[in-house]
């Protein structure tokens, strides 16, 4: 059920964004089995790995005795494979590209990493930050002078990895359905990072944004940024485009300030104008504020964790949030009008799919047996 329907990947699990592109394409509809390494209870419930959701998980040693030959034969009935290893690892492995393509032509490779396949820190560890540090987004998250924070995973896992390699898998599967031809996707994400900035790139260069003073640039303008309120919460103005600024100054009743009414693309009036409205702000509670500013063209939110979001009303009537076996998560996304998703499972096993998938492939009882510890081989039934 999905849009995605038919298309058969395999994924060498690991962690961060490999994990999450398979789950999103699961979510789409795509038959993605997972090989997961031996590792404690097979049967033990994993309902927070809500990565592997909607995914078939099988248990296979890939150093062990004929694990490799088992993976190859998924491969051959496959349209993509996931991995997410340090370069090289792969390939000493016996699944590199090269080996992988001979048995099936049409496989799209998919390869993820932070840095990339090649260059001077292709071998190096990272993790979110570092990626977006290195690509330039990370300078963007803070104001002048002060330390640099964006929410965990989302900008480079997620925005520059994850959806990065979702996409090109996707294609690269159109590609070869149309001319029988695989190939190799590099996802990287200080790529696709990169990549992201291209619209913040034109916004900045249509101001005459300058690299080295990040103050002149509107997307460090005080009217887009969080203000405290009077009950501790905090709401989030947006309202960068003339209109939408001329219709925060009308609500907030600032029309006869003359700072307010000429001071948008003033930066010498910003520091003023932001002390000014975080004093404001201050004299209501984030509920008062809602009440007075939400659902207009003021570009406004509350800044909501994840429980109070999954209960405002906009994202209770999309139904965007909802609870499996105690643990919160997203619907899948986007939404298809003709081949809609399923929703959220549960999360399998480790290896609740073993015996069936292997079987599948072409491998004997006793290959099994021997390929898989007695803990981790799922149902024979």
């Amino acid at each position: 059920m999905g849009v995605l329907e038919g298309v058969r990947i395999v994924e060498i699990a690991g962690i961060g964004p490999g994990p999450f592109c398979g789950m999103l394409l699961a979510d789409l509809g795509a038959e993605v089995v997972t090989v997961e390494r031996p590792e404690g209870s097979a049967s033990r419930p994993r309902p927070s790995a809500i990565f592997n959701r909607g995914k078939r998980s099988i248990v296979l040693d890939l150093k062990a005795p004929g694990a490799v030959d088992a993976v190859l034969r998924l491969v051959e009935d496959a349209d993509a494979l996931i991995e997410g290893m340090r370069p090289g690892v792969m390939e000493r492995l016996g699944l590199g590209p090269e080996v992988c393509l001979a048995r099936n032509p049409r496989l799209v490779y998919g390869r993820m990493t932070g840095w990339g396949q090649h260059g001077p820190l292709s071998q190096a560890a990272g993790h979110d930050s570092n990626y977006t540090g290195l690509a330039g987004a990370l300078w963007f998250a803070s104001p002048p002078d002060q330390p640099q924070h964006a929410p965990p995973t989302m900008l480079g896992d997620i925005g520059g990895g994850a959806l990065y390699l979702a996409l090109g898998i996707v294609s690269g599967v159109l590609r070869a359905r149309a001319d029988g031809r695989g190939q190799v996707v590099d996802a990287a994400i200080v790529d696709g990072v990169a990549h992201m900035m291209n619209l913040l790139f034109s916004m900045y260069a249509s101001r005459g944004g300058d690299f080295a003073r990040k103050q002149s640039s509107d997307l460090a303008h005080w009217a887009g940024r969080s203000y405290r309120c009077a009950d501790g919460g905090w709401v989030n103005i947006a309202s960068l485009e003339p209109q939408f600024y001329a219709e925060l100054v009308h609500r907030l009743g600032l029309d006869g300030d003359e700072r307010f009414v000429r001071g948008q693309w003033d930066p010498k009036l910003w520091p003023e104008l932001s002390e000014h409205l975080t004093k404001l702000f201050a004299t209501r509670t984030r509920a008062q504020w809602c009440e007075l500013l939400e659902g207009t063209d003021v570009c406004f939110a509350p800044v909501l964790d994840p429980l109070e979001s999954a209960g405002h009303p906009h994202m209770a009537a999309r139904g965007v949030y909802s609870t499996v076996d105690g643990v919160l998560q997203a619907a899948p996304a986007p939404r298809f009008s003709v081949t809609p998703s399923a929703p959220p499972g549960q999360v399998p096993p480790r290896g609740a799919h073993t015996q069936e998938v292997l079987r599948a492939a072409g491998l004997t009882q006793a290959q099994i047996d021997l390929l898989c510890p007695d803990d981790s081989r799922g149902t024979r039934n």
